[in-house]
């Protein structure tokens, strides 16, 4: 069916602050991928991305009068550290959501939304099993489509493919940016620890209640050795994939240094996953332009403030973009 989208004004003209990484890379520079790392762009420069797909430019840029909304519920699964909501001081501020403005508009649309929450450092095994009781619970034995951000894909294709719950039935997987060939950066990170140093910093991160099975399965040889040949899809589930590219980030970006090691290895990228590795099933096209924050609406609102007084718009709305996912599931059929 059609329904008219009235989405309010502040769901998509704030976002959420920049957010910094804090990673410990002070000793990384030393490193052969940095010292070889070019910014490639957002593939306008680099022909590399010419064999990667539509290139999305403005498609997103606004809001449109109307959405079909799908007959099945929609997943939304977060990726590596993420959360459905976080509340850093109860009863003081207000919470942070990882889907900003972007759940609230499906429902406003008339879509039945399940946020699901997994442990945000936790094996993919260990994501899966949670995805699964958490749509089990929510869902009530409809069935579903899952649209998962980042890391968030690698769980729901484990959930689906070896998991199999019987009271969860998936019509649709959509990934957006998710890692499914592994990342060039996690390799250049675990090549900078070394196998020797990589104990104690497991047990530093444990120490603080962060688990750390994720981590190593986002390399390119797991990726792809391991979980991608033991992983087939499913027959009875549709997969549509889309990734993002970026320029080269400025220079107190948290993704500067993410951004250059990808580009030199695997090509156009978002700052954290490359339009190579974003690919799996029927692919939808490159989104331009667009960071790994941009794509779940934590761009920074500043930035475009002030771009915005010398006449330059966003060319990018995540709220459209996923109303855009959505309405397509709905046409074909989901």
């Amino acid at each position: 069916m059609n329904t008219i989208c009235r989405i309010p004004s502040r769901w998509y003209r704030t976002s959420a602050s920049h957010l910094h990484l804090h990673l410990p890379l002070r000793g990384f520079v030393s490193s052969p991928y940095v010292a070889a790392a070019q910014p490639q762009g957002t593939g306008e420069t680099d022909p590399r991305i010419n064999h990667l797909g539509k290139r999305i430019h403005d498609d997103y840029a606004h809001i449109k009068d109307y959405y079909a909304t799908p007959k099945h519920p929609i997943v939304l699964a977060h990726g590596l550290l993420g959360f459905a909501e976080l509340h850093l001081t109860p009863g003081w501020l207000p919470p942070v959501y990882y889907w900003r403005g972007i759940s609230e508009a499906l429902k406003a649309n008339g879509v039945h939304v399940i946020t699901t929450t997994v442990p945000p450092s936790g094996s993919i095994e260990q994501r899966a099993e949670k995805l699964a009781g958490g749509i089990a619970e929510a869902a009530g034995g409809r069935e579903v489509n899952i649209i998962a951000h980042s890391m968030g894909g690698l769980d729901a294709r484990y959930m689906i493919s070896h998991l199999r719950p019987a009271n969860v039935a998936v019509r649709s997987l959509v990934t957006v940016a998710s890692p499914h060939h592994g990342s060039s950066f996690a390799d250049f990170l675990f090549h900078e620890i070394g196998h020797e140093r990589l104990p104690e910093i497991y047990r530093l991160l444990e120490r603080v209640g962060m688990e750390t099975g994720a981590f190593e399965q986002l390399t390119s040889t797991y990726m792809k050795e391991n979980f991608n040949p033991r992983t087939p899809d499913d027959p009875e589930v549709s997969y549509f994939s889309y990734g993002a590219s970026m320029d080269r980030p400025p220079l107190l970006s948290p993704f500067r240094q993410s951004h250059g090691v990808i580009s030199r290895v695997e090509g156009p990228n978002d700052g954290l996953v490359s339009v190579a590795s974003a690919q799996w099933g029927s692919y939808k096209g490159t989104l331009v332009g667009v960071s790994h924050l941009d794509l779940i609406n934590w761009t920074n609102r500043w930035r475009w403030m002030l771009r915005s007084l010398v006449g330059i718009t966003p060319a990018f709305n995540a709220i459209a973009f996923y109303l855009d996912i959505a309405d397509m599931l709905a046409k074909e059929g989901f």
